[in-house]
């Protein structure tokens, strides 16, 4: 990284503290958003990520702009049941992270209050001893309904972090159980977390959950039964091959045992999440995961796309009167969702046939 301090450049490490990026910005005076937030400015940090959540206006076009400068941050998405200990895990990583001296982002995905829309539970409180510490961003993101266990503008904002020069992004998703497997989407690193004496472990961790573990952590393994759940991962990973999309990476995630409200193991999870890494660039597989990661994002946002067009040239009363009349069976949804697509580019007009 090159800072210009009146007129001379001065090289500074990769790894530093948002703080210092800061002081590139004092001799010539930031003014867009974009500006801003590369220089560290944690509250331009805060509006971007507030205005790609809410679809604010000039959001795609912020996106647009931060886009050139993605792709330096590592993602590591940490999912696994509600109650596994996934917001002290995260905690415990960002400590031995900082120890490090590499900057982090924390997306934690919460579910979403009936009442407000917003994050029900807030995980940064979970977090209060970074507060203070311009190195790390927390920020709560409710669902709003996203099934999968993310919030659809996750994605987005893990963009942002990554344009921000953090050096890390962590994802703490909702913990939905086994359809929570759309972060393996986003994440280079995906951590599971189990636990033991939850009841049927094997239901906890079969189907989507267990294919998309890059590393299993048995949390709160100081409990009885933790080598019970070890013994049911490595028989599950003995009867099937590991495959992510048409990649057969050959890899076989490792098991690490945490204590995370005691910081017992976070060592080894992030030896464990470098070992990864390693192997990913070693088999030269990091550029083939991100393409087929980026063929299902792609599908992702195009159907987001298409459904926003769709939306906006169809008012409320339209859509409670084509549901009142598939209900009497005047017409059948088939044909009505085929004119609406047709409709909708440009070839069927704007308006539905009666």
């Amino acid at each position: 990284m090159t800072l210009c301090l009146r007129g001379e450049k001065t090289e500074l490490p990769e790894r530093r503290s948002t703080l210092v990026a800061t002081l590139g910005c004092l001799t010539q005076p930031s003014t867009t958003l974009v500006d801003q937030l590369r220089c560290g400015d944690p509250r331009a940090l805060a509006r971007a990520i507030s205005t790609v959540e809410n679809r604010s206006t000039g959001w795609s076009d912020l996106l647009k702009s931060l886009f050139p400068h993605t792709g330096k941050a590592r993602v590591i998405g940490l999912t696994g049941a509600p109650g596994a200990g996934k917001s002290t895990l995260v905690d415990q990583l960002a400590k031995h992270y900082r120890k490090e001296n590499r900057t982090i982002g924390i997306i934690a995905v919460d579910p979403t209050s009936p009442y407000t829309g917003g994050a029900i539970l807030g995980d940064r409180i979970r977090m209060q001893d970074h507060y203070a510490d311009p190195g790390i961003y927390i920020r709560s993101m409710a669902t709003r309904g996203s099934l999968g266990g993310l919030a659809r503008a996750t994605a987005d904002a893990a963009t942002v972090l990554d344009a921000s020069g953090r050096d890390l992004v962590m994802i703490e998703t909702v913990g939905v159980g086994q359809d929570e497997i759309d972060i393996v989407r986003l994440a280079d690193v995906t951590v599971v977390i189990l636990v033991p004496g939850m009841g049927d472990e094997v239901q906890t961790i079969k189907a989507g959950i267990m294919e998309i573990a890059d590393i299993f952590v048995i949390n709160k393994s100081d409990r009885e039964g933790a080598e019970r759940v070890e013994r049911e991962i490595r028989a599950l990973q003995s009867l099937a091959t590991r495959k992510l999309g048409t990649i057969n990476d050959r890899w076989t995630p490792p098991v690490v045992k945490t204590v995370a409200s005691e910081g017992v193991g976070t060592a080894e999870l992030a030896e464990a999440i470098a070992d990864y890494e390693a192997y990913l660039k070693k088999e030269n597989l990091l550029l083939k995961k991100n393409v087929e990661n980026w063929q299902e994002r792609l599908i992702e946002m195009l159907r987001d796309a298409m459904l926003q067009k769709v939306r906006e040239r169809m008012d409320g009363a339209s859509l409670a009167r084509y549901a009142e009349e598939i209900a009497e069976h005047k017409r059948d949804p088939y044909s009505l969702v085929e004119e609406i697509v047709a409709g909708s580019d440009g070839r069927g007009g704007s308006n539905v046939q009666h």
